[in-house]
């Protein structure tokens, strides 16, 4: 996503119209991006999410790691500490960057133990396998179905015999309002306003992240940045996999992500 106050008419619900009255100090970048990735990070940074139910499973597979879509490191520094080799694969150079800082900065030790890769979790060839390959924080969704099917292809060529795949994914809870708004504060001690759009019985859900009101500077740029995340319910996923050959063997319940899901953790083994 560029960045330009003419792509805000694109949000939708409660974000769009908050960004509207701002007007063309807006300025919209994708999550992802370079703008994104520092607001990435200090969010990450205190989200324990799936953390302790991920490293139970993986603890139980003794061998090496690759994590896919390793982000800033939130998964890749506690599997580093199971004392795992661990191969880091991420696509966007700005969170490659962030990740390779991180590992300078880690105790002595870990930081050799793990090899960064930028590269598409869709499409990988590393030339090696893994005992068990991880994608948390429920990046699955960022894949459309080709792309998913590629990432099932990928992975399953890589997975040791006996190994696991683990992903997490989120499950509905409920309905509700189409926009939930609420605030949130990263590992800085910087707050940061969310609103998730999901309109019932869409399959993306969009979050929108801004600063609080109150934060708002009377002039002068605003920053928003967008992300788009699709629905995957655990069971859908299920089929998809048995269908690419990976059979789900357990199912993990995790921490609620919000008043309307739930995360599920699965995990699955080539058949």
């Amino acid at each position: 996503m560029t960045t330009t106050t003419t792509r805000t008419a694109t949000v939708p619900g409660l974000a769009g119209q908050v960004l509207a009255g701002y007007g063309d100090r807006v300025t919209l970048h994708d999550l992802y991006d370079e703008a994104g990735a520092s607001v990435y990070h200090d969010l990450a940074a205190v989200d324990t999410t799936e953390i302790r139910e991920l490293l139970r499973s993986a603890r139980a597979v003794p061998g090496p790691v690759l994590e896919l879509a390793a982000g800033s490191g939130r998964l890749t520094l506690p599997l580093l500490a199971l004392g795992r080799e661990v191969t880091a694969l991420e696509l966007k150079e700005s969170m490659v960057a962030l990740l390779r800082e991180r590992l300078t900065e880690a105790p002595a030790g870990i930081g050799r133990r793990c090899t960064v890769v930028r590269g598409d979790m869709s499409a990988f060839d590393l030339g090696g396998t893994y005992a068990v390959v991880v994608l948390g924080t429920t990046s699955v969704s960022l894949l459309d179905a080709g792309g998913r099917a590629g990432l099932y292809a990928s992975v399953r060529s890589h997975l040791m015999p006996g190994g696991r795949f683990l992903l997490s994914t989120v499950d509905l809870t409920g309905g509700g309002p189409d926009d939930l708004d609420v605030e949130a504060m990263g590992a800085s001690g910087r707050r940061y306003r969310m609103i998730e759009n999901w309109p019932a019985g869409h399959e993306v859900r969009k979050v929108t992240i801004l600063p609080p009101e109150r934060e708002v500077p009377e002039d002068g740029p605003v920053l928003a940045l967008t992300t788009s995340i699709r629905v995957l319910p655990p069971d859908d996923l299920t089929r998809e996999l048995a269908a690419a050959g990976l059979r789900v063997v357990a199912r993990h319940a995790l921490p609620a992500a919000s008043p309307r899901h739930t995360g599920v953790l699965l995990e699955a083994e080539a058949v």
